[in-house]
This record gives structure tokens, C-alpha cells and sequence, in this order.
């Protein structure tokens, strides 16, 4: 094949986009609102563009997409597990389908919070202090004294997130945490929320969440109307340069690439010793009014620049 005729067959091959979306995890539905958004911009920007809803037989759907030539870049849109910890992303390594978002490894260390805190600690990022604890434990002993945070190793979207403010609370009769062992266990870091969302390692601007009744929980971030926005979050100069360069370095800490959103939790009665990373997040929300891209469109990339851009910096490492 001539290099010309090869070039043809790639761009082609490459306009050709295989959504992910639904998937098993808990995020099924936010997930399905971000392929759906996702989906609108492909066809907008003129791909070739179909949703695939991930079930148990993904392998062999996928697999036959491949055979056929009918997918030349998979857009990751799931959220929680399968979806956001390697193994989507390893299925895609395996049948050599460049894919957006970051890879097998760095997607892995994010979604497990005990080992990414672990390693933005030896990277000098400032972190909650926190171990890990029987579910059980939490509420039998005093593993730590109130108010402090209880939350899962390896869920996103803030699910099963827990502010324990005296000890009389209880989770164990709570239907999430069926099937859960072990949790973690955090100070609470009182304060502002924060979030920076990273483009190809570059950190683009800080956000400030603004709750208007609690933590900014599952139905705070999902619920219209629930929360307040500010970008750029009004912090002094020095605070929101470190917080800037903190996101940035939990990015290629944990070898991230394309996109990933980075939040924290700022207590401004310490200065720049209240700034904690919380976690970072591989798989951010992609609806116009997610996090992401309102961070990008005040830096001057509309949603569907923002996908497009996703698309093109596709990779397979195979």
C-alpha cells in the first residue's frame, strides 16, 4: 500500500468513533449524560460517530467493531469501575484501539486512593492524613476523632462519601456499603473546594464549588441548582499559583495524559499550608455544564474544541 493510500485509510479510519458508555459501575447514569454530550459534539464536528452501552459482553463487541474496521478511536465516556481503572483501557491496549484519557496504569493508581495518596505524598503534594479501616471499625471504635471523612478506596462521583461530625452516626445499615470491607479514612480539612482541570499537562485554571447546603456530595454535583460555580475561584495569587502546580504534578505523578481534573480542599485560615489534594480524577464529567468544561471554555476551548482535541490526542501504547 502506498504511503498516500495509507494516509487516506487512517484519517478515515480514525473519524470513525466508538462511544463508551453506561457501563456496570454505579456512575451508569452520568455516564450515559456524558456519551450523550459527547456524542452530539462528534457528530457537530462531522465524525462518524456511534454509541456502544458496555455491558458483560464488551469484549466480544468491540472485538467484532475491530474485525470489521468500524472503529478507529474509542472514546472512554464510563465513569466508576471497569470504566475508569484500567480495564477498558487495557481491553483497548489488547485489540490495539488508540483510546482518549489516560492509560492502564495511571487510570489503575487514580481510581485507588490508599496508593495514589501514597505517591502524591513521596511528590511532596499535601494530602489529608488518613488510613484504612475496617467498615466496621469505623463505627465500633474510635479510629479518629470527629468531625472526619469516611470514604470508598475505589469509587468516584463522591459516592458513599461520609462527613462523620459525632459518633453517633452510622453507615452499616446503609445498602452502598453491602460488599464493602475496607474504607478509607481521612482528617476533615475544613474550607473551600476546589478543582483544576489538566489539558496534556498543563493545568488551566482553578474553580471554587460553592454548596449551598453541606459538602459537595453525589446529589450536590448532580442535582440542578445545588451548587454555585466560580472560575476563577477568587484566591490570592500565591495560593492559586501552588494550587495550579499541585494538579499539574499529581497529573504526570501518576503518568496521566489527555484530560483529568484534580480537586482539593483549601482552609484559607492557614494560608497555602491549608491547600490538600483530594484525588485526582481520570475520567472527569463531560456535559457542557460539567466541571471540565466550564474550566475550558473560560480558557478559551468551547466543549466541542474540547472533545475534538480529545479525539486527535488518542493513544494506544501497543
Amino acid at each position: 500500500m502506498g504511503v498516500g493510500k495509507y494516509l487516506r485509510k487512517w484519517r478515515v479510519m480514525n473519524r470513525r468513533i466508538v462511544v463508551l458508555v453506561g457501563g456496570m459501575s454505579r456512575e451508569r447514569d452520568i455516564s450515559l449524560e456524558t456519551g450523550n454530550a459527547v456524542s452530539i459534539a462528534l457528530d457537530q464536528l462531522g465524525y462518524d460517530a456511534r454509541t456502544l452501552d458496555v455491558g458483560s459482553d464488551l469484549v466480544e463487541k468491540l472485538t467484532k467493531l475491530k474485525g470489521n474496521g468500524e472503529v478507529g478511536v474509542v472514546f472512554n465516556a464510563l465513569h466508576g469501575r471497569y470504566g475508569e481503572d484500567g480495564c477498558v483501557q487495557g481491553l483497548c491496549e489488547l485489540l490495539k484501539i488508540p483510546y482518549t484519557h489516560s492509560g492502564v496504569l495511571s487510570s489503575a493508581l487514580a481510581m485507588n486512593k490508599v496508593v495514589s495518596k501514597q505517591l502524591f505524598r513521596k511528590a511532596g503534594i499535601p494530602v489529608p492524613e488518613g488510613d484504612v479501616r475496617s467498615v466496621r471499625d469505623v463505627f465500633t471504635e474510635e479510629v479518629r476523632v470527629p468531625p472526619f471523612v469516611v470514604k470508598p478506596i475505589d469509587e468516584g462521583s463522591s459516592l458513599g462519601v461520609l462527613v462523620v461530625k459525632d459518633k453517633s452516626q452510622t453507615i452499616l445499615d446503609q445498602p452502598f456499603w453491602k460488599g464493602h470491607k475496607e474504607v478509607l479514612v481521612e482528617e476533615y480539612i475544613p474550607g473551600r473546594e476546589l478543582t483544576v482541570a489538566v489539558l496534556d499537562e498543563r493545568s488551566l485554571e482553578v474553580l471554587e464549588i460553592k454548596p449551598k447546603q453541606g459538602f459537595y456530595d453525589f446529589e450536590s454535583k448532580y442535582t440542578p441548582g445545588r451548587t454555585e460555580y466560580l472560575v476563577p475561584a477568587p484566591l490570592p495569587i500565591g495560593v492559586r499559583k501552588e494550587v495550579l502546580h499541585y494538579a499539574q504534578l499529581a497529573h504526570v505523578t501518576l503518568g496521566c495524559s489527555g484530560v483529568t481534573r484534580a480537586d482539593f480542599r483549601y482552609d484559607e485560615s492557614r494560608r497555602n499550608e491549608g491547600i490538600k489534594l483530594l484525588e485526582i480524577n481520570t475520567q472527569p464529567g463531560l456535559t457542557p455544564t460539567s466541571l471540565v468544561p466550564q474550566i475550558a471554555a473560560y480558557a478559551g476551548l468551547t466543549f466541542n474544541a474540547l472533545v475534538d482535541w480529545m479525539v486527535r490526542n488518542a493513544r494506544c501504547n501497543v
